[in-house]
């Protein structure tokens, strides 16, 4: 019962995972970076709004412009304080440091809000820390941000934290429901000008705790201050890229959109707090922010529930552009509706600027943030995190620097133009003209959203033609107006042929809405590319268009294409319609097309005309007639009477019949003739062919390739077809295969395995590993290949200087040590390559978990040899690498001695020196883990140096598949043992290896083994 209860948890935890969209190994980073980010914020939240309220009750929001003009210089202060936090100290305790003195200044702040009548320079000192806090509030925010960003990218690597960010980010709009209804219970409590003290100690918690996750995951984290002197050279190789031509047209609107929705955002929250200074009762301070707390309170739930359920959703279904014009259009009709209702006295400007910033506030940090990504997505790789810095660093800040002096600007000539009156009257008359100014600036910013649209199509189309752009996170239906539009335009096939392509791979359900009603406008290039495209998915909808296509005079290949489409999307084809096509004048394409249509669902007399027509093209004489027959049977849904014809097209004297049969061997399922599909992978002429077919039968053929791939007497190149083969058909079952022979193979099996995942299509075999062994299984495979390398290095240290022979029997004068030398090399090499192998698999292995370009540079630089590309590869694996072993990978990549890299890999594996004959006995325990070169060297050293080995390693190895190694374990018997070697002979007489099996013949003749088997 107690188990039954257990696996039941278990059960129900791992469906809460799944709904999170977690792995399990994630769940305590994701949890505690939430309770990090979540508890700061809401110390950030309680005083900010604090603040607000002592502001606005002391001094009023005129003030304000003054806070927006110098948070804008903030920013890149703060910017450069944290560069040169992480000058001098490590990442890890930089971060701890930022968010420990984001919380000093909240403890001392208390203290300056007490002297209201003390003054420095005429200004008090109250007025002076209640800016100061303001100010240090906006930082907070920015460095707060900053912080969770950069560890979370830390303790994340590329692929996890596309899963776990959003969780992460989800903090701050918790902390606003948290905080803002707490706050009057708070304020009650402690009272207002005491709540810097709590929310400081709420920031202190966060940096307490945020040490601890630090600490744990140490490894996570680089472990010296990072000098920026490469940084430098990038940044120069940043700034020699010019944005021109189209991008240029691109990135001006697109910074454009944000400033604008900085500018907006600045103005709404301005005129909001200068309404609610002339709304609070008696005790304004406490009032205000009492009501600013239900107010974030309420705001946050909306915001939650629209990140959690409603964001992407609504991306996907009207489109990222669309999406994008909802808060200036919103911002726009509510700015509208309440100048009409103000002037109208239906309701007061309080109440319509109350629900503009919750508009406002609700849509910035949800729809908009959700669409922002997708934005910069046309933007080549290269430049793109520029444009990013350049938007978010620069633009916003400005924007709202600027913002904070049109404001100052707004107020002085709204006091010269408005008559004089009463004060709360000229407040409302002032916040109008503000409102007519937000309406303005949010059409304008309709406006570039339609900019980015027209642009982003243009670069949709060139990203296409260049194959720069991914088939993630783009704008469906802005891409299908970019073919359309572009298919429509005279222009070069190519770049039409690349935007077909790519909707091809990011829709290809749908693909026939863009293609079919295009059809007749195409080149017969085209036609023929849009016909293959929508026949893998074909529909009735577009059944029109095709018949319509197929009136005209097409090529025969188009026009094949078209009788196929018809044939396959009809409710009830006419047959008959078909049979003209059978005449012998006809094109073979288009004959053997028809033929194999009518034989899918003609009666008895027509699918026997198909058949002789079929056959008679079989058996011609010309080849293409041959070939054409040959496609056409794949087709056909029961091959009948001309399944007789297949031996005969198997030994065609044409290589293209041959290749044309195996595909349809695969089509038809014949399954008698699946051997053939196999023995095809062993010839260089027909292996693509094969490889082609034998992905087409899909989980049909995994049991074949699975007993093809783990037959060790087959060829390394046959067995990586194998694999090969695998990796492309990738369904479930065959991810299921490979990963299971992953955790298993070693050397080049597991080499070719982990090649074939990673180059699967869209990250499949990755997200394939990482969803059945997990980060976990990834860092004990690299733990192996750590331990089998310090194996190698234990063999190369105590096999180094080998100058003696062993114990079998002294050498002669003339030959002192030297063929033990020459061995002992060979050997040493061999066991070189080894290491090289697994450094190799150790890579491959982290670019599961990481950018795959970023670890391709690492290890180009460290495969360069030069001190200075190795340091700067190490750095880079430093600063992305964090599994649990990641001090002992980088000193064993590092440039240090055997010895040295032993005494690194101490964690892994304890290092004894043992005597070289005993080395080589232990390396022959590990035969398993050894090339069968390396494994053929020990046996020729063990021969050339008299030392004995076991009986069951000689034995074994005798049987090995690779014949360099049996012969290698036949001459160290001769030497070792002639008795049992006189007597193993006669069974080795037929080996398959001739060399093996001349060498028998050869040593029983010397060694007078006598009787045949």
């Amino acid at each position: 019962m107690e188990n039954f209860q257990i696996s039941a948890w278990a059960g129900a935890g791992q469906r809460v995972l799944r709904s999170l969209n977690l792995r399990s190994e994630e769940v305590e980073r994701t949890v505690l970076m939430f309770l990090v980010y979540t508890l700061t914020s809401v110390g950030l939240i309680w005083l900010e709004l604090s603040t607000v309220g002592l502001f606005l009750d002391e001094y009023g929001a005129d003030k304000m412009p003054f806070i927006y003009i110098a948070s804008a210089f903030i920013g890149s202060g703060l910017g450069f304080v944290y560069s040169w936090l992480q000058k001098i100290l490590p990442l890890r305790r930089t971060v701890v440091v930022v968010l420990g003195m984001m919380s000093v200044p909240l403890f001392l702040f208390r203290f300056g809000i007490g002297y209201e009548n003390t003054k420095i320079a005429g200004i008090s000192i109250a007025f002076i820390t209640i800016f100061l806090m303001w100010l240090w509030v906006e930082a907070c925010y920015v460095l707060n941000d900053l912080n969770t960003s950069i560890t979370s990218n830390q303790l994340f690597n590329i692929r996890e934290i596309k899963r776990t960010y959003p969780l992460v980010s989800s903090g701050y709009l918790v902390a606003g429901v948290v905080s803002g209804f707490s706050l009057p219970v708070l304020l009650y409590l402690v009272g207002l000008k005491n709540v810097t003290l709590i929310s400081g100690l709420m920031v202190a918690t966060g940096s307490v705790l945020l040490y601890y996750l630090t600490e744990k995951y140490r490894q996570a984290f680089p472990e010296t201050a990072h000098w920026t002197d490469d940084d430098e050279d990038d940044q120069e190789e940043f700034t020699a890229r010019k944005v021109t031509g189209p991008l240029q047209k691109y990135a001006v609107p697109l910074v454009s959109f944000f400033v604008l929705a900085e500018v907006l955002y600045v103005l709404v929250d301005f005129q909001f707090y200068s309404q609610l200074e002339y709304q609070n009762p008696g005790d304004g301070a406490s009032w205000i922010a009492s009501f600013l707390g239900i107010y974030e309170g309420i705001q946050g739930l909306f915001q939650v529930a629209t990140q959690w359920f409603a964001s992407s959703r609504l991306v996907e279904r009207i489109g990222v552009f669309v999406t994008a014009m909802i808060l200036p259009a919103g911002i726009a009709i509510l700015g509208v509706l309440t100048i009409g209702a103000s002037l109208g006295q239906l309701v007061s400007v309080f109440i319509g600027l109350i629900l503009l910033r919750f508009l406002d506030e609700l849509l910035h940090y949800t729809l908009l943030e959700t669409v922002s990504p997708v934005l910069f997505q046309p933007i080549p790789d290269n430049i793109r995190s520029g444009i990013q810095t350049l938007v978010n660093g620069v633009g916003e800040p400005l924007s709202c620097g600027a913002t904070g002096v049109g404001i100052l600007i707004m107020l002085w000539v709204t006091q010269k133009i408005l008559p004089q009156q009463e004060e709360k009257a000229f407040h409302d008359q002032q916040s109008l003209i503000f409102i007519g100014a937000i309406v303005i600036l949010a059409l304008l910013w309709v406006f570039v959203v339609w900019l980015i649209r027209s642009q982003y199509v243009g670069l949709l189309v060139k990203s296409a033609e260049r194959g720069r752009l991914g088939v993630t996170d783009v704008d469906l239906k802005a891409l299908k107006r970019a073919v359309v539009e572009t298919l429509e335009q005279p222009g070069g096939e190519d770049e039409k042929r690349s935007c077909i392509e790519l909707l091809t791979q990011i829709d290809p359900k749908n693909v026939g809405e863009v293609l079919a009603p295009l059809l007749d406008s195409l080149p017969a290039v085209l036609q023929r590319q849009s016909l293959e495209t929508m026949l893998q998915h074909p529909s009735p909808a577009y059944l029109d268009a095709v018949r319509a296509l197929s009136r005209q005079s097409l090529p025969p290949e188009v026009l094949a294409l078209a009788l196929r489409y018809i044939w396959l999307t009809e409710a009830e084809p006419n047959i008959d319609s078909l049979r003209p096509y059978l005449q012998p004048t006809v094109d073979p394409v288009v004959r053997g097309t028809a033929a194999a249509l009518i034989m899918r669902r003609g009666d008895r007399q027509q699918k026997a005309e198909a058949t002789n027509t079929l056959r008679q093209m079989l058996t011609h004489k010309q080849e293409r007639e041959r070939v054409m027959g040959t496609r056409a049977l794949g087709e056909a849904d029961y091959l009948q009477g001309l399944r007789l014809h297949i031996p005969n097209l198997l030994q065609d004297e044409s290589l293209r019949v041959r290749r044309a049969l195996l595909d349809v061997i695969s089509s038809t399922h014949s399954e008698e003739y699946y051997p053939s599909l196999l023995r095809g992978l062993g010839y260089k002429s027909t292996r693509e062919a094969a490889l082609q077919a034998i992905v087409k039968l899909h989980n049909d053929a995994i049991p074949l390739l699975v007993h093809l791939a783990e037959d060790i007497h087959k060829s390394d190149l046959i067995r990586l077809q194998a694999w090969t083969a695998l990796g492309q058909i990738g369904t479930v079952e065959a991810i299921d295969i490979l990963v299971s022979n992953l955790m298993t193979a070693w050397g080049t099996t597991r080499r070719n395995i982990l090649r074939i995942l990673l180059k699967m299509p869209s990250e499949a075999g990755i997200e394939g590993v990482l969803d059945r062994i997990g980060r976990s299984g990834l860092e004990t495979l690299i733990e192996q290949e750590l331990m089998f390398i310090g194996q190698i290095y234990a063999g190369l240290v105590d096999l180094s200087g080998l100058t003696i022979y062993g114990n079998f029997s002294e050498p002669d004068a003339n030959s002192a040590g030297k063929p033990a030398n020459d061995t002992a090399q060979l050997l040493q090499r061999a066991l070189s390559g080894l290491e090289a192998d697994a450094r190799e698999r150790c890579f491959l292995l982290m670019k599961f978990l990481y950018p795959l370009e970023t670890i391709q540079a690492a290890a180009f630089n460290i495969a360069s040899g030069q001190p200075s590309l190795v340091a700067r590869g190490l750095e880079i694996l430093d600063n992305t690498v964090d599994i649990a072993r990641k001090r002992s990978l980088i000193n064993l990549l590092d440039q240090h001695s055997e010895r040295e890299k032993l005494s690194n890999l101490s964690e892994l594996m304890v290092y004894k020196p043992l005597a070289p004959s005993d080395r080589l006995r232990r390396l022959l325990e590990l035969r398993h883990f050894l090339s069968d070169w390396a494994l053929a060297c020990c046996f020729h050293l063990a021969r050339e140096a008299r030392w004995s080995l076991t009986a069951q390693q000689t034995l074994v190895c005798l049987q090995h598949p690779t014949g360099f190694v049996r012969e290698a374990v036949l001459a160290y018997l001769k030497i070792a043992s002639p008795r049992a070697l006189v007597e193993l002979l006669p069974r080795l007489q037929n080996d398959p290896d001739n060399l093996v099996s001349a060498q028998v013949e050869e040593m029983m003749a010397e060694l007078g083994a006598g009787g045949k088997r």
